[in-house]
């Protein structure tokens, strides 16, 4: 495939939005797909979420993006053709795909659910796939991922508000249950009241747990507390607040990506409380080791989820009518809407009405 152009390197013609360059602006752009394989399911691209992820990787901030890039991995659509061995979807389903569409299959953690961890694992966009070419994402007209990484959604699943589940919801669901920091009875804190963290609240209150949302802004107080249904609120730059609040929390799963201090959550924290990051700061904080020595504490991360357990998350998600809080936006306003969501500026997600926006170039 080398040295042929993106829209020449396979036999499907497909078109979406890329960014050429750091800049990271985007702009139509035509491509190719492969033809449909006997173990892959083709699906027509209805809504794609806006993930902080995609800013990431259009600036090139972590350092290894390749252009042109076609961001999108929180991608929902309608099934247009399977593979002759495809087993887990029909024509016409609805169907997702999150931030995974490949891994080796067979390591330690693929054959253990969790290609999340998988050291080839191949992501949605921007990554070599196993053919040598780069897989470009959901801000597309269409998809096709082996069926392994298609998820099933269920009818009564909004695909809007669903979508950014597939990489959100499954960011907060699997430490939650991993960690056992969301089971029923348990009091868990929930740092960062935005695109994670407000999944992440109804998340542990369908679990079961009582939470406390711990923000930097009083002016959330009353949309935690009386629309999303969290039991308390915590200001963490109002020092009698958090100091009244100290050793209540049996964890705290920390949603912020921005540097911020650790020692007054882990002053929050019990006894052998835990400490889940997910927000992936892009500088590194400091960690105090005295609180941790002192309470037998544990700091601990986690990166979204296996197949299984996503699917594990949709379907809990649909029994509890969890959705994300989105505003939908055309293709055309995809520059202005990552660009807000730079300043932070939307309640919680944005989601692009792909299937009645974007326009073959």
């Amino acid at each position: 495939m080398a040295g042929k152009s993106p829209e020449e390197e396979h036999p499907v013609k497909t078109y979406g939005w890329a960014a050429r360059d750091l800049s990271g602006v985007l702009s139509p752009f035509k491509f190719s797909r492969r033809a449909t394989l006997e173990d892959d399911v083709r699906f027509k691209v209805l809504f794609c979420g806006i993930c902080h992820t995609d800013i990431h990787f259009l600036k090139n901030e972590w350092g290894f993006s390749t252009y042109p890039l076609v961001p999108g991995h929180e991608i929902v659509g309608e099934v247009t053709e399977v593979g002759s061995k495809v087993t887990k979807v029909k024509v016409g389903d609805k169907v997702g795909v999150g931030c995974l569409v490949g891994s080796c299959r067979t390591c330690e953690n693929c054959t253990a659910d969790l290609e999340n961890y998988c050291p080839k694992m191949v992501l949605t966009y921007a990554t070599p796939n196993f053919d040598g070419t780069i897989t470009y994402g959901g801000y597309s007209n269409e998809m096709v991922c082996n069926e392994h990484f298609i998820i099933r959604f269920p009818e009564n699943m909004p695909l809007d508000g669903g979508a950014p589940l597939l990489c959100a919801g499954v960011t907060v669901y699997s430490p939650m249950k991993y960690y056992g920091i969301g089971k029923p009875g348990s009091h868990i804190g929930i740092n960062g009241l935005g695109g994670l963290g407000h999944v992440a609240v109804k998340f542990a209150k369908a679990l079961g747990a009582k939470v406390t949302v711990i923000s930097t802004s009083e002016r959330k107080k009353e949309e935690a507390l009386n629309r999303l249904g969290a039991d308390a609120f915590l200001v963490s730059r109002n020092a009698d607040e958090m100091q009244a609040a100290a050793g209540t929390l049996d964890g705290i799963l920390d949603c912020v990506s921005a540097k911020h201090p650790l020692l007054p959550l882990l002053g929050l924290l019990k006894y052998h409380g835990k400490l889940i990051t997910v927000g992936a700061p892009p500088e590194p904080l400091e960690l105090p080791t005295t609180p941790l020595i002192m309470g037998r504490k544990l700091v601990g991360g986690s990166n979204i989820g296996g197949i299984a357990e996503t699917q594990e998350m949709i379907d809990l998600a649909a029994t509890h009518n969890i959705t994300a809080d989105i505003e939908v936006v055309s293709i055309e306003d995809v520059n202005t809407a990552l660009e807000r969501l730079a300043k932070g500026d939307v309640r919680y997600r944005f989601v692009i009405d792909v299937a009645n926006t974007l326009k073959a170039p």
